[in-house]
């Protein structure tokens, strides 16, 4: 006779208990890159809507980046760090393929012995790792998840690619997710577009990288117009299947925090969605960049910080890149 396993018991529902950020030091204007685009701050603002982006310095590495960012978030959430059972990192410039940044993180902040590993979903990842994160606080496998997204991706960024040079940035932000009363972190849509792949990608393989005359870092490509008419349009209908699966309607709505990815795209989905004018929304990339899985929460940190928006707000959070992956709930405003 086989024995009988016993069930996870988790709680009943999870919410977003705290946030921080960290934001690159380096302040870097349009002007600094048009020369070796041949391009102008003109052109830059009405293409993406950037006037500025962070870069890091040498010591800004994606661990001491994340840790700071996690140590606010920590405190915020009002928790210890002994209390964190996981920890999350979403990032693609991490460089070290194995082992996982995460682990670091945990053992910097001094975490007795959390679960800990990194997800690569590019833009999508601090979305995917909200929803992982629930389901473990619910599922019984953690009490409280910290989730990170951070990326130096001016490590990966080509100062002579016209397309992407002025596009990307570097920072983190992070969330603690753990048990709440009322749900707090709605149901997540989620997906892939593969047989659009090579839209946003790393131009070239390591191994190939390791056999060039002339060896260099690879460096993001991504195709520009391709990208916007996809998540202008199709991330409109994911926004739309979100707020339904969540009961809730674009009304209700307080915040909208999109991927800080392009000013044109978040105006082309709130256009589609017909967005009421009260709902506020993210524009941190004017001054921030586009800083991928650490656009989200530090987008959302700042409304925080500016009072846009307020602690038991309804904040739509939806993210897209490479892949195409894509991923959106909504969530209660820690």
């Amino acid at each position: 006779m086989t024995g009988s396993l016993a069930p996870s018991t988790g709680q009943r529902h999870a919410a977003l208990l705290g946030i921080g950020s960290y934001r690159a030091s380096r302040v870097v204007p349009n002007s600094e890159l048009v020369d070796a685009i041949d391009s102008s701050d003109e052109w830059i603002q009405q293409r993406s809507g950037i006037k500025s982006r962070r870069w890091a310095t040498p010591e800004e590495t994606v661990q001491m980046m994340s840790v700071n960012a996690s140590r606010k978030a920590i405190e915020h959430a009002g928790i210890d760090v002994a209390q964190v059972d996981a920890v999350i990192v979403a990032t693609v410039s991490h460089m070290l393929q194995t082992p996982a940044v995460a682990t670091a993180i945990a053992h910097e902040l001094g975490a007795d012995r959390p679960a800990a590993f990194d997800i690569s979903a590019a833009c999508a990842g601090f979305c995917h790792g909200v929803s992982l994160a629930s389901d473990m606080v619910r599922g019984g496998s953690a009490k409280h998840v910290l989730v990170i997204g951070v990326e130096r991706l001016s490590d990966i960024t080509d100062v002579t690619d016209r397309g992407t040079a002025f596009i990307f940035a570097d920072g983190a932000g992070a969330a603690v997710v753990g048990p709440s009363d009322e749900p707090g972190i709605g149901p997540v849509v989620w997906g892939s577009d593969g047989e659009q792949f090579d839209l946003i990608r790393q131009r070239e393989d390591w191994r190939d990288v390791i056999v060039a005359e002339d060896p260099r870092m690879p460096h993001l490509v991504m195709q520009g117009n391709a990208v916007f008419r996809w998540a202008a349009f199709e991330m409109a209908k994911v926004a739309q299947q979100t707020l339904d699966r969540s009961g809730i309607s674009a009304d209700q709505l307080d915040v909208f925090v999109p991927h800080q990815a392009n000013m044109r795209i978040t105006d082309a989905m709130a256009r589609s969605m017909k967005l009421p004018a009260h709902v506020r929304i993210a524009r941190d990339i004017a001054e921030q960049g586009n800083s991928s899985a650490a656009s989200i929460p530090l987008a959302l940190d700042r409304m925080i910080a500016d009072g846009e928006a307020r602690s038991g707000d309804l904040a739509l959070l939806i993210a897209f890149g490479a892949g195409l992956a894509y991923a959106a709930q909504v969530v209660r405003v820690p």
